[in-house]
């Protein structure tokens, strides 16, 4: 192979390891939003966590 493809695989192979890498970080994630979702959910049906109703989110001023 030519240098450069060679040059041009090794940066693919990083890139793909990379990508998978952060992957799996967000899997981590999700499976930790879902857990942290379900724990609320049992803790709401148990009365243990107030159910308040929804503000809108007010605006923050703009500073000029």
């Amino acid at each position: 192979m030519e240098p450069k493809s060679d040059s041009l695989e090794l940066l693919m192979e990083a890139l793909i390891k990379m990508v998978g890498k952060a992957n799996q970080k967000v899997d981590g994630l999700e499976r930790r939003v879902i857990q942290l979702e379900t724990y609320i959910k049992e803790e709401k049906e148990r009365g243990a966590i107030p159910i308040y109703p929804q503000e809108p989110a007010s605006s923050t001023p703009h500073i000029s």
